[in-house]
């Protein structure tokens, strides 16, 4: 039996763009009129946020989120386990794990609170990945999670209890990876079976597979990807929605299609929304980009984005996970700040739907730091220059482990009005501190400083301003941890 999309569905998603509109509509799909497009404040104020890698990946929780596409990668670890733990991928596909997907123990509340704690300001959840099932009540597919697997429509439980923490509520999407992921292509993979096509994807040759897929996405598989995206708009509309790379496979006009109507239906509801995009997937006036496990070198006169994890190696939960330190995370944050930037942190839940105890502890060491410190972070806006200090930070694309973890040499500025932050990316040894780049030819002196204090403490904060920088000199080492952040009020 072949499962299609009703034709009817398909129309009323698309029609729902034209819905609700105000007159003289602002956004045409073409890029010259994406220019009138603004990052919101709200955004550029936020500044971190977190999302998940949660769904039927997260059921065998072995290497990362890619074992649906390994699984059928012969001579690949993650089809030689699949094999030996559950036998051979074509009589146990990966359909089968989605009956085991249950999360019986998620708690959408209990996240959004965590979440909170945490100090985000924006979060939500993978709305698909690149598997082919979907993680809200679709009237699309039936491989969705409210008729398979939990039953629930969990995208829709944490649109509702994101809100009700007033955060800002986004959504992500991978799902134009589908296009090859499954070998499709091979009839004795099990993944050819018409029956399941509206999982698996379509039936395309093993060229499909990369970068520059041949050949490329035909109009259905489009359509698909934009009446996902779409339908998810009208049930939730999302503060943000985050997309992955490949995201240029997608023929233009889909994409242009897409971001008129997101954007115009943002007008009528009086919202103001921000699209990520990696690469040059989109024009660089019609959102805003967004790096992968990676950050900026230097200052940039744009807001960006960037997409880490938690766990060195896996967006998802996996067995022998190898997490990050919470004061690593911290020095990330501040550095990206610094740099015009924002950090969306992905965390792992288990198939449960619980939030691993050691995640859990960094998030809330991290929401601790942001108690003391986030008036260094909420709402600013990069100073004249980023920083200063020894340790080299290079731009790239998944090579945050080539960037060394920063010391207490290392300084970060952000600014708010009339105060400069300088943020020291661990507790120094020493009292006295010196600040090269607050110096007169930034317009540092005497006469511009009027006070000085060290957040999180009650310390007296003595200064001296010269040609060769700022002095700092604390009463005494102080008891906090991970960076320590001055604030410097300036004379109007």
């Amino acid at each position: 039996m072949t499962f299609k999309i009703p034709l009817l569905l398909l129309l009323l998603v698309c029609i729902s763009c034209t819905s609700g509109r105000k007159e003289n509509q602002a956004f045409e799909p073409n890029w010259e009129s994406m220019k009138q497009y603004e990052v919101p404040d709200w955004f550029r104020d936020a500044k971190f946020g977190i999302y998940y890698h949660w769904g039927v990946y997260s059921v065998p929780a072995f290497k990362s989120e890619w074992y649906p596409h390994w699984m059928y990668v012969e001579g690949n670890p993650v089809h030689n386990y699949h094999v030996e733990t559950y036998g051979s991928v074509n009589v146990f596909g990966y359909k089968d794990f989605i009956p085991m997907f249950r999360a019986e123990k998620f708690n959408a509340e209990e996240w959004a609170e965590l979440f909170k704690e945490a100090g985000a300001r924006f979060a939500g959840p993978v709305a698909e990945h690149a598997d082919g099932f979907a993680m809200w009540d679709s009237r699309l597919t039936r491989f969705d999670a409210m008729d398979m697997g939990p039953k629930k429509d969990l995208v829709g439980e944490m649109e509702q209890a994101v809100r009700a923490k007033r955060m800002k509520f986004i959504a992500t999407f991978h799902h134009q990876w589908l296009w090859g992921w499954y070998p499709t292509w091979d009839e004795s993979s099990g993944t050819a079976n018409p029956e399941y096509r509206d999982l698996y994807g379509p039936v395309v040759p093993s060229t499909a597979w990369g970068k520059e897929p041949d050949p490329m996405p035909d109009e259905t598989f489009c359509e698909r990807w934009k009446s996902r995206v779409l339908e998810v708009i009208d049930k939730y509309q999302p503060d943000l929605l985050w997309f992955d790379s490949k995201l240029d496979i997608i023929d233009e006009q889909y994409r242009l299609d897409f971001l008129s109507c997101y954007y115009n239906k943002a007008l009528s509801w009086d919202q103001d929304v921000v699209v990520t995009y990696k690469g040059e997937d989109l024009k660089p006036w019609a959102g805003v980009l967004d790096l992968e496990r990676a950050r900026m070198s230097e200052l940039t006169d744009y807001p960006w984005l960037t997409d880490v994890s938690v766990d060195w190696g896996s967006w998802c939960d996996v067995q022998n996970p190898d997490y990050k330190t919470a004061n690593r995370m911290i020095d990330f944050l501040v550095d990206v700040v610094s740099k015009n930037g924002c950090v969306l942190l992905n965390i792992t839940p288990t198939a449960s739907g619980e939030i691993p105890e050691q995640v859990r502890e960094r998030l809330l060491e991290i929401g601790a730091w942001l108690k003391v410190n986030g008036e260094a972070i909420y709402d600013t806006r990069p100073w004249k220059v980023y920083g200063e200090g020894p340790t080299i930070i290079t731009r790239g694309h998944l090579n945050e482990r080539d960037n060394p973890d920063h010391t207490a040499e290392d300084i970060r500025f952000t600014s708010n009005g009339n105060r400069l932050y300088v943020i020291i990316l661990d507790v120094p040894e020493t009292l006295e501190l010196k600040i090269s780049s607050l110096n007169p030819e930034y317009g540092i002196n005497d006469k511009i400083i009027s006070g000085v204090s060290l957040l999180g403490t009650d310390q007296t904060i003595t200064w001296e301003t010269s040609g060769e920088g700022l002095l700092l000199n604390m009463e005494e080492k102080p008891d906090l941890q991970h960076a320590i952040a001055f604030r410097i009020d300036m004379k109007e």
